[in-house]
Parts: structure tokens; sequence; C-alpha cells
């Protein structure tokens, strides 16, 4: 079944691809923005949303876990509100993520209503209690540099901001991290928050890998944790799993 879904939504993607142009300037700011603050006023379906999740799945897998190399993000456990913010973003091409905008598109997933729905059951689902470590060799540096430049807007555990939509960082995997503070450092994510784009400007490559490595040891609460690293998500009783072990905590 889910290979029918993964070969359905690749013919649509590459529909979309073809048919569908960027909006630019204050117009994708704008589309961004309205839809984002529809999405808000919905009143959230998770139900709805775990139906619309088998779209999300196929990348991010049914526990929404993503993957420790770093591709997909894990979003599970993500606050409703970024989830909101980074679709509508990414809808109205504000945010550029060719992989993602195709299963993004309203004939996907839908309007706002559904971008509620998803983001609402999305943000209930635990964590995975293994992310993706760096390797541990500067984390002083690391610690010190979170405290002076994240602590303010992410949080001192890394918990996030749901009122300003500012990520959670804490249980996210090192190298996905590092690609997103790459991408937002030399201006490639266009949606990045300013300020954060000058604060870190001045990093160098040490700065960078050691304050994501310090990041990527923040711990969710046990609470939000799933009860094991090999926990499946029983809304997804038939999604078939490659054969391949549970890649190492510190890669």
């Amino acid at each position: 079944m889910m290979k029918n879904v993964a070969a359905s939504l690749c013919l649509a993607m590459a529909a979309v691809a073809c048919t569908t142009g960027a909006l630019a300037g204050e117009e994708t700011l704008e589309a961004a923005q309205r839809e984002y603050e529809l999405a808000l006023g919905k009143t959230p379906d998770p139900e709805n949303g775990k139906r619309l999740y088998l779209t999300c799945a196929v990348c991010h897998l049914p526990e929404g876990w993503g993957t420790q190399d770093g591709t997909y993000p894990q979003i599970a456990g993500q606050l409703n509100t970024v989830i909101i913010k980074q679709l509508a973003d990414i809808r109205a091409r504000k945010r550029d993520n060719p992989i993602m905008y195709p299963f993004a598109v309203p004939r996907i997933l839908g309007g706002a209503q559904e971008i509620a729905d998803v983001a609402a059951y999305i943000s209930t689902l635990p964590m995975t209690p293994r992310n993706g470590l760096g390797p541990g060799h500067d984390l002083a540096l690391g610690e010190e540099l979170y405290r002076d430049n994240c602590v303010e807007c992410h949080g001192k555990h890394g918990e996030g901001d749901k009122g300003e939509h500012i990520p959670a960082l804490w249980g996210q995997h090192y190298r996905y991290l590092v690609r997103q503070f790459q991408s937002i450092k030399f201006g490639k994510r266009r949606n990045a928050d300013p300020k954060m784009q000058k604060q870190i400007r001045g990093f160098n490559a040490r700065d960078l890998h050691a304050v994501m490595d310090y990041t990527s040891r923040l711990r969710p609460p046990e609470d939000r944790l799933a009860e094991s690293p090999y926990w499946h998500n029983p809304d997804f009783p038939n999604y078939v799993r490659p054969p391949m072990p549970l890649p190492p905590p510190d890669i």
C-alpha cells in the first residue's frame, strides 16, 4: 500500500513541479502570513490530521522521527505553530524546499484547515529517545555559545516558543541542525529570522559544529519521548519498514 502511495505522490510531485510557478517579494510574504493566520484561527481536528499525515510519513516516517543522517528532521513533538508556519512558508515559496513543496501544495495537503489538522497531529507524536548526536568533542564551547546566542529565543532547554513560532530544538538530529544552521548563515534559507542571521554571521566552522553538537544533546522531558527507540506508530500498522538496523546515536 505504501509503495502505491509513494508512487502516486511522486507522479503528483512531477505534475505540480511542471505547472506551478513561484510567487515573489511582498506577494510571497503576504501569502505565507495570510495562510499562517488562517490556519491558527481554525479549530484543529487531529483525527483528520492523522489521515493527512500519510503523505508526510513517506519521508518523515510514521513516527515523525526523520533520519539521523540529517536528510529529514524529526518533526514529532514540534510546536504546532512552527509546523504551520513552515508549511505556509513552503507553500508560498518563502522557504525553498523542492522536495517537500509538491507534498505540501493545496491539491495534495488541502487548505488552512488541513494545515491546522496535520500540525496538531504531528505535535502530539512522541519523540525518539535516541536522536542523532554530534561527536562530543567540543561541548564546553558549544554550551557557552548556546547560552550566549540561542537561549533568548529557543529557550534554556531548546523548548522553543509557541507564541513566536520559534522551533523547539531539543531532540533534533545533529546533522539536520548543522545543515539548517549552514543554510541560515549563508542566506540559503530565505525564511530565517534576520536577527538570527546577523547573530551567527561571525560563527566559524568550529563554533557551528560545537553549538549544534551541544544542541543535539538537549533532552525533551521524559513524557514527550517514546517508550523505546523501537516504538512504532500504531496509527500506521501496515507500514512496511525497510530491513535495516537502527543507526547508532552518535553519528
